[in-house]
């Protein structure tokens, strides 16, 4: 996939010096390389969600698609920790959710919800789902997120609802019915359960669930203050176009990437 700058963004890009550039994904990558960034993301996205207090008990995973076997996917170990989790803890399951590569079994709610997710959106490489505190919360309003602030923008017109909780998820009917919730868009709140996302790279899928937790965060905060005041449709849209998408996803992530991988270069193991 190409990922590439809009006009609207490039304009949100200050003047670089002569000889440098923005730093962007690298599109020419073999299958066993582009494997290789994909759980490397995927074991830092743990170590950050667990840093963040997404963790409750074994809820809880983050999966990416595996470049080769497209119908498969990485996804973390049943019953481990988030900080806990390195690159050799990943497990590689299959269309029919078998453990084919790890030494631990699969979150079988993992496997309904995102083999579903993924069968769905074909566009996508990964998706990330918690119980995470203000995300839960939030959902069972049972009510979009509104665009309340800049980083809210993000999810204007690009999140579903799905308002169908049914139990702790264990067949893939539910899996494929929150796919039909989350459509084309790159979040659904699941109704009195939490938070999903999705992207086209680990970075972006767990990018957008952070800011989308914080961004439910701050709603619930202004809504126990007062009525918060919207931003309008026009300016909402246009902020949307210029901080989203599959670009400012990976880049958003940067920062993180770095700070974790840093801290805990263990991961890599």
């Amino acid at each position: 996939m190409t990922i590439e700058l809009t006009e609207q963004q490039k304009a949100s890009v200050g003047p670089l010096p002569d000889g440098l550039e923005l730093p962007l994904p690298r599109t020419d990558l073999s299958v066993e390389e582009e494997r290789e960034v994909r759980k490397q993301e995927l074991a830092a996205a743990f170590r950050l969600f667990a840093r963040f207090g997404f963790s409750e008990g074994v809820a809880g995973h983050i999966t990416a698609r595996d470049p080769e076997n497209p119908e498969w996917f990485w996804v973390n170990p049943f019953g481990m920790h988030f900080s806990q989790i390195k690159v050799s803890d990943l497990i590689l399951v299959d269309h029919a959710g078998r453990v084919v590569e790890g030494r631990r079994p699969v979150n079988r709610a993992a496997f309904c919800i995102h083999s579903e997710v993924h069968r769905a959106r074909p566009d996508v490489v990964a998706a990330a789902h918690t119980h995470s505190l203000h995300g839960k919360s939030f959902s069972s309003l049972g009510v979009p997120l509104e665009p309340i602030t800049q980083d809210a923008c993000a999810f204007y017109e690009d999140h579903g609802i799905y308002s169908d909780y049914r139990g702790v998820v264990n067949d893939t009917e539910e899996g494929r019915r929150i796919g039909i919730a989350l459509g084309d868009q790159k979040a659904v709140i699941l109704q009195n359960h939490g938070l999903l996302t999705v992207g086209a790279s680990v970075a972006e899928a767990a990018w957008y669930f952070i800011t989308l937790e914080r961004s439910c965060q701050a709603q619930l905060l202004a809504m126990a203050a007062g009525t918060p005041t919207l931003i309008d449709r026009e300016t909402a849209r246009a902020v949307r176009e210029q901080i989203a998408g599959p670009l400012p996803g990976w880049f958003q992530f940067r920062p993180l990437w770095d700070q974790i991988t840093s801290l805990e270069p263990d991961l890599f193991d």
